[in-house]
């Protein structure tokens, strides 16, 4: 066989290994070797020197053999070199087959960078001699680059084969599908933008895992030129973040804070409670081990539910039919001007329970505007006989109006703000979904510095808005929104006056007002303002002092006395209180476990809100460690519906309020009840 023939049959060889081929490869050999094994494997007698050198041994040959001869592709795993092909002659198979074993003893090392479609010379003359030569021309699909981009592009795609390898082996798989699941939830912040390189990614990650180890190298230069940067580099994106903590064991909620400080902006919240599959499956585990199973369903509580030892005071006559005089009932309806009530005594909760309750037949409470977020529902198993999965020793909870347990100051934790500083100013509207305005927490400090939206940490006292909410119904996923301004310390707190003040933004057709709490020395002040808030419009809360030790406030807002309903009550009219008691957390003379609340059950009074069947912070410490599936499970497990409930007033012992009460014994009182 002549040596064009035998290059012809290359050259056929090399179109069908590069079909489809972007990328080459190159192994890590030394190119000198691939020369001179080309001209050694010759066998005897059939590559004679001619004058000088030897007949296969010229410049242009050589420098082809240097050029291609260490390339290869690699295909479903499987390294082809340009070498191996039948070459059809006894001169020139064992030459193919000996450099076939030689280049495929390397290891791939980079991308093969070629700078021309041509390689090799076709033929040369010498005198009247004419040499054949190596030469081949590339197919189309093989990418060719400038001499300049050579060491640029041989460095991007080993980063990337490198990263690509270390993804594989040290994401964990179980990672991957969590975070498919929670952007299959709509629980990831733009996690849709990563759903296809993800699946790609888990795709990838499967092969992989099944391919032989002394094959995963060649797996991965494969696949890099493949999938590309996006994929080939996902460990140095946001979401491998996400997905290299989550592979070495931080907590979900960690590893999601971790992923949103980096993509999300400081307001975002996420609209579900984060959970998996495979959670709930762990949680539903020991729900069974524990002996909860019996213990999820819950109902409004009932009268017959409470026993004696657990109750403050309790009129059994409300409960009945007592058919009245229709004048009696109208005069009844009288909206009360509280300003008009004459001798009111003042009195605290504590002198309340010990020296009046003991001593009087009938209590009626006034509900007033104000206390629309103290509404508050008593909570009870379906079975009744089921076993305490809560802290305390009875399967009772309860339920605040909006779903909450501590009203405005757990919403401003939920939505990612800070209560525990040493001065606080939180801001809720859109309570009911009638005011999607764009209301903004402001405060002027002592000099001058005005936090707010714009300007949302003070460099001087470290004061900091920390939730800002501009759009309510397209923020939040029940529509309430809340603002929060912190202070962390005293020791950078400037002494002066800071005037706290509630600026509407942009109005959106809100027909309601705010309510505010301010917060310090463990004493909460709550506000609230029932009028919608004109464009532009502020309205002044209060003004704290701070005299390098101690805070003092001068309240500057005025409340509405317009009467309302709150659950089915009209607000400003006093109404039987069917009984009272402590919360179930200090029932059966516990000492206690959290705040204690009080509760005032009214007559008539009905939960219109879904309440959860049960908070997170109520239950106990085994469960904690699935707290995100529990807090999904309480919202789903909501309470049935009852029109014999107990729901009334309710009054943390940790929040400053008041109520007004009208007790009856051998006398009628007018007593506001201090918390």
């Amino acid at each position: 066989m002549k040596f064009k023939e035998f290059n012809t049959l290359m050259q056929k060889h090399i179109q069908s290994m590069m079909k489809d081929q972007e990328y080459l490869f190159i192994v890590d050999l030394d190119k000198e070797t691939v020369w001179n094994t080309y001209l050694d494997s010759f066998p005897e007698g059939t590559n004679e020197i001619f004058r000088e050198r030897r007949d296969h041994d010229c410049s242009c040959c050589r420098h082809y053999v240097r050029d291609l001869g260490r390339v290869v592709t690699i295909k479903n795993n499987k390294v082809t070199t340009i070498w191996d092909f039948d070459a059809k002659s006894d001169t020139y198979q064992p030459v193919v087959d000996a450099l076939s074993k030689l280049v495929k003893s390397a290891a791939v090392i980079n991308v093969n960078i070629p700078t021309s479609k041509k390689i090799g010379t076709e033929k040369s003359r010498e005198g009247t001699h004419i040499w054949h030569h190596f030469h081949t021309k590339l197919p189309a699909c093989v990418k060719i680059f400038r001499r300049d981009q050579f060491g640029t592009v041989q460095g991007r795609m080993r980063d990337i084969r490198n990263v690509l390898k270390r993804s594989l082996e040290e994401i964990n798989p179980d990672a991957v599908a969590t975070v498919l699941e929670l952007i299959a939830q709509k629980s990831l912040y733009k996690g849709e933008e990563w759903k296809t390189v993800l699946g790609q990614f888990q795709k990838l990650q499967k092969k992989y895992k099944k391919t032989a180890k002394k094959n995963q190298e060649n797996f991965c230069w494969e696949a890099s030129v493949k999938v590309g940067a996006v994929v080939g580099k996902i460990r140095n994106h946001s979401i491998g973040v996400l997905l290299t903590d989550i592979s070495e064991g931080m907590d979900l909620d960690n590893a999601l804070r971790r992923y949103e400080a980096i993509v999300a902006p400081a307001n975002y919240k996420r609209p579900k409670a984060i959970f998996t599959k495979k959670m709930v499956q762990q949680a539903q585990k020991t729900v069974k081990e524990l002996g909860f199973e019996e213990s999820l369903g819950r109902r409004y509580a009932q009268l017959d539910d409470i026993t004696v030892p657990n109750t403050l005071f309790a009129n059994r006559n409300v409960v009945k039919v007592v058919e009245g005089d229709v004048f009696e009932e109208l005069a009844a309806s009288v909206p009360q001007n509280i300003k008009n009530l004459s001798k009111v005594e003042e009195i605290t909760i504590d002198k309340f329970i010990e020296d009046v309750l003991p001593n009087v037949s009938e209590v009626e409470a006034l509900l007033e505007n104000s206390h629309a977020s103290n509404m508050v529902s008593l909570i009870a198993p379906m079975n009744k006989d089921s076993k305490s999965m809560l802290k305390w020793n009875n399967n009772f909870s309860w339920a605040y109006s909006g779903n909450i347990t501590d009203s405005m100051k757990e919403r401003v934790k939920a939505a990612g703000g800070k209560v525990d500083g040493v001065l606080r100013f939180s801001i809720q509207w859109n309570d009911n979904k009638d005011n999607n305005d764009d209301l903004d927490a402001h405060c002027i400090e002592p000099n001058g510095n005005e936090i707010y939206f714009s300007d949302m940490r003070s460099r001087f006292t470290d004061g900091n808005l920390d939730v800002d909410i501009t759009n309510p119904n397209g923020q939040t996923k029940d529509g309430v929104a809340v603002e929060n301004i912190t202070w962390p310390s005293k020791t950078r707190i400037l002494k002066g006056n800071y005037k706290f003040f509630v600026h509407n933004y942009a109005k959106h057709g809100g027909r309601s007002g705010f309510t505010a709490e301010i917060e310090f020395d463990g004493k909460i002040h709550s506000f609230e303002y029932a009028k919608p808030l004109r464009r532009g419009e502020n309205v002044q809360v209060a003004d704290v002092s701070f005299d390098g030790d101690k805070f003092t406030i001068q309240e500057k807002l005025k409340s509405t006395e317009s009467s309302k309903k709150i659950w089915e009550l009209d607000s400003n009219n006093f109404h039987p209180v069917s009984i009272a008691m402590s919360s179930p957390n200090y029932w059966d003379d516990q000492q206690g476990i959290g705040h204690k609340h009080y509760f005032f059950m009214l007559q008539g009074c009905k939960n219109p809100e879904t309440p959860n069947g049960f908070f997170n912070e109520f239950l106990q410490e085994d469960l904690m460690k699935h707290k995100r599936v529990f807090e999904a499970l309480g919202s789903k497990m909501k309470v049935q519906d009852s029109d014999n409930q107990l729901s009334g007033l309710g009054f943390s012992s940790t929040k400053r309020a008041h109520v007004i009460l009208k007790v009856k014994g051998n006398f009628e009182r007018l007593l506001k009840v201090k918390f």
